[in-house]
């Protein structure tokens, strides 16, 4: 579709505006990751078009299971049309084995299952480091309310049971994942819905078909947006490189 005004553009993604009033079209950039990881800045060749086939599919998959997305269709190997959505600038991030920051703040071996699944908040700031937040801060100063809070807890809760038995399915384990959440109006009502991309930038995979030593930690997935696609059955044809994987932190 011809190119339209740029709204907005980031590490991994650009916004256009849509061809209807409330919507975007979302392009993948190979350039940079969604997350920030020594990988950052580095570009892929490929990643936009995998990451836009993954993010498609879980987000048609949430879609058919009632979890509301801004996902409207793909349009092309690297655009999607998406429902415009007002941005909370909170990163949620839900985690089912330690791994990463957790293990490092509280001392717990990597590979670790949690005792049940743990969201954490992040404030939305590169400049500051995406710093972790409490209930009290994105209260205190008016970044969601604890309606927001409840119902992005369930909604985040939710996709982890999807994407948790989607994942076990091609025998990949789902460490932990990041979601980004919006609001959007339908007349008088509001309601809060998952956006952004779901994709390899945006969680910490662990392959479960290869064979490990009872005491050494989890395998990355080498290869991940490949390897992930192709399991999921999902590969374009014409994307053949392999990457190595990037995961939240």
């Amino acid at each position: 579709m011809a190119r339209r005004k740029k709204i907005y553009e980031g590490k991994a993604k650009i916004l256009y505006e849509g061809p209807e009033p409330g919507t975007l079209v979302q392009y993948f950039k190979d350039d940079g990751v969604a997350v920030v990881t020594p990988q950052e800045g580095l570009g892929v060749e490929g990643k936009g078009v995998l990451n836009n086939r993954l993010s498609e599919f879980f987000m048609s998959g949430l879609n058919s299971i009632g979890v509301p997305t801004h996902f409207i269709r793909r349009l092309n190997m690297r655009e999607q049309l998406v429902r415009m959505a007002e941005i909370i600038p909170i990163e949620v991030v839900v985690r089912n084995f330690a791994a990463g920051p957790i293990s490092e703040r509280l001392g717990i071996p990597e590979g670790t299952p949690l005792p049940r699944p743990i969201v954490e908040y992040y404030y939305k700031d590169d400049k500051l480091a995406n710093p972790m937040v409490a209930e009290e801060h994105i209260i205190a100063f008016g970044w969601a309310s604890q309606q927001d809070l409840d119902d992005m807890v369930a909604l985040a809760l939710r996709v982890n049971d999807f994407l948790s038995g989607v994942m076990m399915g091609v025998g990949i384990r789902l460490a932990d994942f990041r979601l980004e959440i919006g609001r959007i109006w339908e007349g008088d009502f509001m309601r809060l819905i998952v956006a952004d991309e779901i994709s390899p930038d945006s969680c910490r995979l662990w392959d479960m078909r290869q064979v490990e030593r009872p005491d050494a930690p989890p395998a990355e997935m080498t290869d991940v947006y490949t390897e992930l696609a192709r399991r999921l059955g999902v590969m374009p044809s014409n994307v053949t490189h392999t990457t190595k994987p990037t995961l939240i932190n």
